[in-house]
């Protein structure tokens, strides 16, 4: 017998939903992340690489110091450029597929975190996000 959507039906979706919504999060959250206190260690010591994936509007009303700015935009084809090419465009040595501690990062931790995403599918193993993003660093360490 056939029973027609009701409420169980509609319960069993807002829990698959919300489900979906939690995995997503822990994945997001679980990722290659930096916090403030490891970033500012890791650029006193100088083995850190900022990447800044705002637009260059943004960055340049404020970034942190010694980040490149490369919008989220480009971001895929400026990994996939020749040294030289990137070297030109960018005045900067382009990140090597080993490195270690490439930061990404943006104003508020989504396009960070979709940076280092891209990076990672790209054969960057080091790639690292600081999910803090500027918003944090303008806050507490800017």
């Amino acid at each position: 017998m056939l029973r027609a959507p009701g409420r169980p039906l509609a319960a069993f979706l807002r829990f698959a939903i919300a489900a979906r919504l939690a995995i997503a999060a822990r994945t997001m959250a679980a990722g290659p992340t930096v916090s403030l206190p490891e970033l500012r260690s890791l650029l006193a010591s100088g083995r850190a690489r900022l990447f800044d994936v705002r637009s260059r509007e943004e960055a340049a009303a404020g970034t942190i110091p010694g980040a490149l700015n490369i919008p989220v935009s480009e971001l895929e084809s400026a990994l996939q450029m020749e040294p030289a090419a990137f070297q030109a465009l960018y005045s900067a040595e382009k990140p090597k597929l080993d490195d270690e501690n490439l930061v990404f990062f943006c104003q508020m931790g989504r396009r960070g975190f979709q940076a280092t995403q891209l990076a990672q599918s790209l054969g960057y193993t080091g790639a690292r996000n600081y999910a803090g993003a500027y918003q944090e660093w303008s806050e507490k360490a800017g």
